[in-house]
C-alpha cells in the first residue's frame, strides 16, 4: 500500500511539474532557463515526466515497468539537483527537486522489494 501511495504521489507531482514545462509557465520557464535549458529542452523534460508518470501508473500492475520508471525518476531528479547546484541555487530553489528525488528513491526501493 505504501508503494501505491508514494508512486501515485510521485506521478501526480511529476505530472504537475510536466504541465508547467509543457505550458511554458512563466515561473517554471524562467527557472529552467536560469539553469541553462532552452525551450525545446524544457518541453522534452515535460514529456519525459509525463511518460514516467504513466510508467509508474502501469507499474502498479507491471512491476518491472514501475521499477524502470522509478529508476528513471531517480536519475532525472538527481540531474535536476545537480543542475541547481551548478547554477549555484540555494536549497530553497532546489527543494522540489530534492523532495522528488527522495520520493523517487523510496518508490524504486519499494518496487525493487516486490
Amino acid at each position: 500500500m505504501t508503494l501505491i501511495i508514494l508512486a501515485a504521489l510521485l506521478g501526480l507531482m511529476a505530472t504537475v511539474s510536466a504541465y508547467g514545462k509543457l505550458s511554458m509557465n512563466e515561473k517554471a520557464a524562467e527557472m529552467l532557463h536560469h539553469v541553462g535549458l532552452n525551450d525545446r529542452q524544457i518541453r522534452l523534460l515535460g514529456t519525459t515526466e509525463i511518460l514516467g508518470s504513466i510508467g509508474l501508473l502501469i507499474g502498479i500492475w507491471v512491476p518491472v515497468l514501475g521499477l524502470a520508471a522509478a529508476l528513471g525518476f531517480v536519475v532525472y531528479f538527481l540531474v535536476a539537483v545537480a543542475a541547481h547546484i551548478r547554477a549555484k541555487d540555494g536549497v530553497k530553489d532546489m527543494a522540489p527537486a530534492i523532495l522528488l528525488f527522495v520520493i523517487s528513491v523510496a518508490v524504486a526501493v519499494l518496487q525493487f522489494a516486490r
